[in-house]
């Protein structure tokens, strides 16, 4: 993975597009065959991912997210958020069983253990993630069709 150092090194921490960053992640994409690939310096982030569109082409979309700076310290909550629904494993989250359906669930409505809140796809295996207990929906942090890592918080039920 030669040249991670250099493409890093274009990360100012600010909220820019750096197109030569962009397309080397994309070539090291083709170049290596991964779905996605996500770099950070200086606390600066860029992940470049490609997926297949409905027409079966390959989308590459790059995200870029510049450092946060804080003018007053906020305090850091250490350990997950009591509720949080966490990815089970690294793929792409669906929010409904199918496109234009209603989502399986919405902030506020109460679900009960055994719900299916949502489908995470990998390996083209849809993998329904359910409710591991009852209460209500307090906070939906994914989109639909949104890449998610493992351990990613999805939803908070309390």
């Amino acid at each position: 993975m030669k040249g991670m150092k250099s493409i890093g090194a274009m990360l100012t921490g600010k909220a820019e597009v750096d197109e030569t960053a962009i397309r080397k992640l994309s070539a090291l994409l083709n170049e290596t065959g991964l779905s996605e690939i996500e770099i950070e310096h200086n606390g600066a982030r860029i992940r470049v991912s490609r997926h297949m569109n409905g027409g079966g082409q390959m989308v590459i979309a790059p995200v870029v997210q510049a450092a946060v700076e804080h003018a007053a310290a906020e305090p850091v909550v250490k350990g997950p958020v009591v509720g949080a629904v966490l990815s089970p494993m690294v793929g792409t989250v669906f929010v409904s069983p199918e496109p234009g359906a209603p989502p399986f669930v919405k902030v506020g409505q109460t679900v009960k253990e055994g719900d299916t809140l949502l489908i995470v796809e990998a390996m083209k295996t849809m993998n329904p993630i359910t409710a591991p207990h009852g209460g209500t929906v307090r906070e939906v942090c994914v989109k639909d069709a949104q890449p998610v890592e493992f351990g990613q918080m999805l939803i908070v039920i309390s």
